[in-house]
């Protein structure tokens, strides 16, 4: 089950959220290679974290890091936050005359209160022209180039104003191979449930180019059940593969019609928590590798048996060498827990949505919002 983006061809229409702190080459790495361990290929899209482009444009050292991909990393997917045409032109031309990547995608999908509040992640699409303005920019960077540009971007900011099929339409219109709707609005943030219904809506608004699914995506079957229930394109996967990067081979194998890898035994996860490790220090240096490493500890060890007091060691760990006397005292012969699927990380609760003042009054307002490009978070 193949995924056209522009001119990438996928040979798995799963594609990874990018995900502030945890998407970086690390990780990318990580999954891609249990991927080709359990299937025998990698064939879906692994996106970077997300960097800022006005960030990008200034080569602030911590931004041009987040862009590291590997070395036989193929394609090479980055996701922008921008606020400002100019920005996003000067970001993504970039992009293209330093062939630091073969895909650009663009986030407006944050609902985090210091973004917002600035009119920026999710409560930029209401203004349409503006949000126009930003996907037609960056498509005129990338013309004449095999980098397509696509757009990821939420239900709307609450019930009240739903903006997807606009920003779908707007998209399309001006540019954009392919379109992801995290179907939830920003004011729900990472609660409850995700509205399948409004993805489908959105593939029956959105003809011309495809439409990818985003939101409650845990198991195997999920990923099915989703483009079967919405007729969307492919999926897009975020917190459901935290501590579960074989998430991946799973979902392309289900997906494909083939048997699906057995899930790891603890004596496994050990051994991938330790790749994990060993990859983020070589990305960031032991130090602070190994610091990284520690939020990701209760996401692998959800569900597992494991004392307290070896779980606290774990999410205090320093260095490899400390790590692997951890890892050792592990039952390696436990199965995997059926119950350490389901919603991992942030959720929150739905809340009312900060906005700039008079944000709602013109929709079609072309101003860039002041200060909303300082930020770095994803959605």
């Amino acid at each position: 089950m193949a995924l056209q983006i522009g001119s990438l061809t996928l040979r798995s229409p799963v594609v990874l959220a990018p995900m502030a702190g945890v998407t970086n080459v690390a990780f990318r790495t990580l999954c891609r290679e249990l991927e080709d361990e359990l299937t025998g290929s990698t064939s879906g899209l692994y996106v970077c974290e997300m960097v800022t482009a006005r960030a990008l444009v200034e080569r602030q050292p911590a931004t041009l890091h987040m862009t590291t991909f590997g070395p036989t990393e193929t394609p090479r997917s980055l996701q922008l936050y921008t606020v400002d045409p100019q920005t996003t032109y000067d970001a993504a031309k970039m992009i293209v005359d330093e062939d630091m990547a073969d895909h650009i995608d663009m986030n407006f999908g944050c609902p985090v209160p210091k973004v917002t509040r600035k009119g920026g992640g999710a409560a930029l699409p209401y203004k349409r022209s503006l949000f126009g303005a930003i996907v037609a920019a960056a498509v005129r960077a990338t013309e004449g180039t095999d980098i397509p540009v696509t757009v990821k971007f939420r239900i709307g900011i609450d019930d009240a104003h739903h903006t997807h099929l606009d920003a779908g339409r707007i998209a399309a219109g001006e540019g954009a191979a392919a379109v992801a709707l995290h179907a939830r609005t920003a004011a729900q943030r990472y609660s409850g449930t995700a509205d399948w219904s409004e993805i489908a809506r959105l593939k029956d608004h959105v003809r011309d180019v495809p439409v990818l699914g985003n939101g409650d995506i845990f198991h195997a079957d999920d990923a099915a059940r989703m483009m079967t229930e919405t007729g969307c394109d492919g999926v897009v996967v975020g917190r459901g593969c935290l501590g579960r990067p074989w998430l991946f081979a799973e979902l392309s194998a289900a997906l494909r019609g083939t048997e699906r890898p057995t899930p790891p035994t603890l004596g496994r996860v050990a051994d991938i928590m330790r790749r994990h490790a060993e990859l983020l220090a070589d990305h960031h240096g032991e130090d602070r590798g190994l610091r990284e490493m520690r939020k990701h500890v209760a996401w692998y060890m959800r569900g597992f048996p494991a004392g307290s007091d070896l779980r606290q060691k774990m999410a205090t760990v320093s260095t490899l060498v400390e790590l692997d006397g951890l890892l050792d005292q592990l039952d390696p012969t436990v199965p995997f827990p059926p119950d350490a699927e389901g919603p991992r990380g942030r959720q929150g609760s739905p809340s009312s949505v900060a906005l700039p003042d008079g944000w709602l009054d013109d929709p079609e307002d072309c101003a860039v919002p002041a200060g909303a490009d300082l930020m770095h978070s994803g959605g």
